[in-house]
């Protein structure tokens, strides 16, 4: 056998580096894209990546916060090999030694070399998710600015676009290249870099996989019926600067939502109650409809931020598509502008109370915490999105 060696230094506790080959949260904001274990001998150990590669295998031997070692198995490998991950701790950090035994054979040398390249990309990310908590494959990942929606059969009739597998725009971002390409909400997106975009939100970042900001790429998509291809320039990435104090974070985030939320407020002035309620058309929501979808916006970061801190993130597969019926059931039970801007507001008051309430421990887990922090810190993309569409679905009852 031989063995393909990969090394890193990371200034953290010894007990999130052995967390991050152990837990399935921590495994996917440095390795994969999806990760299911049970870290014990035999316990299973299923990773997934976007464009359908995947390892299946399991744990062989654990000992905590020194040793990890597992049953290597993808669906690109002729055969199962094993990997033993080696932790010590170093000058008040831990040293990371990675062996990847694969068969002394001339048909194993291509992918030998791919192995050393892979672990060596990932521990180098594993660094930067232990140490600043910034998940580099996001960080140098370019930006479309755009904000996807889901798209029934119901929606391409409605749009009158001939087909049924896409991606719907909702809307797009000032200043970034979807908008300055000339996209809009309802376009639908069916390519993008010479590979096709589905109604599967990871057809988006598998189709620029490989690119950066600056670099332009070619988009497919449907205006209605008509079919049409314009150049886009992708966007850079802002990072923000998350500050690892929860109170401090949950002040920065006040202080970037407080203004989108009184702009939104203001969308409702001089409209009555039954006009907020009233549907542009069968098929679209309401404008207070729209703000029972940020209200489910922002319940999501809760339940976002419990699964991050108990360690067991749950996942799917996409966005799923929007539910009337929730829609419509948080709109029954707080029937007014009034009693939905509250409901809003006290849904965002709760986020921010929470994250203020973050326990030290948990801060201290960077990958997870800036992983959260990153989207409380992002400009209203969201609220922004719909603006215009309440703005619209009440500009309609008149």
């Amino acid at each position: 056998m031989a063995s393909i060696s990969a090394e890193t230094f990371v200034q953290a506790p010894i007990k999130f580096a052995y967390r991050a080959f152990t837990n399935s949260t921590s495994l996917r904001e440095w390795l994969c894209d999806v990760a299911t274990v049970e870290p014990r001998p035999r316990g299973r150990m299923y990773l997934w990546w976007r464009g359908d590669f995947y390892s299946s295998g399991h744990y062989l031997a654990l000992e905590e916060n020194k040793s990890v070692k597992f049953r290597w198995f993808s669906n690109i490998d002729p055969a199962p090999t094993e990997v033993t991950v080696s932790l010590a701790e170093k000058d008040g950090g831990v040293s990371i030694r990675l062996d990847h035994e694969v068969p002394d054979d001339g048909s194993w040398k291509e992918a030998a070399e791919s192995f050393r390249k892979n672990w060596e990309d990932s521990l180098r990310n594993l660094k930067s998710v232990l140490e600043s908590g910034i998940d580099l494959r996001i960080a140098e990942r370019p930006m479309l600015g755009i904000l996807p929606g889901d798209f029934t059969p119901e929606q391409a009739a409605a749009l009158k676009v001939p087909v049924h597998d896409g991606m719907r725009i909702d809307g797009t971002v000032d200043g970034m290249g979807a908008q300055k390409a000339g996209l809009q909400r309802d376009d639908v997106l069916v390519g993008m870099a010479g590979k096709p975009i589905t109604s599967d939100f990871n057809s988006l970042p598998t189709a620029i996989a490989g690119k950066k900001g600056g670099d332009s790429i070619e988009v497919v998509f449907y205006r209605g019926a008509e079919k049409k291809t314009v150049t886009m320039e992708l966007s850079k990435r802002p990072m923000p600067d998350v500050p690892f104090d929860p109170a401090q974070l949950a002040k920065q985030a006040r202080e970037i939502i407080e203004p989108a939320l009184a702009e939104l407020e203001k969308c409702f002035e001089g409209f009555s109650d039954e006009q907020a309620m009233q549907r542009p058309d069968p098929k679209e929501w309401s404008a207070l409809e729209i703000v029972a979808h940020l209200i489910h916006g922002e319940r999501f970061n809760t339940f976002f931020l419990t699964n991050l801190i108990d360690g067991y993130e749950l996942v799917a597969d996409g966005f799923g598509t929007n539910v009337n019926a929730q829609v419509e059931a948080t709109v029954k039970v707080n029937p007014s502008i009034k009693l939905m801007l509250a409901e809003l507001r006290r849904s965002v008051e709760e986020v921010l109370a929470y994250t203020a309430l973050i326990p030290a421990d948990f801060a201290a887990n960077k990958g997870s915490y800036y992983r959260f922090g990153f989207n409380l810190l992002q400009p209203n993309f969201h609220i922004g999105a719909h603006m215009q569409q309440i703005k619209d679905a009440l500009a309609a009852t008149k």
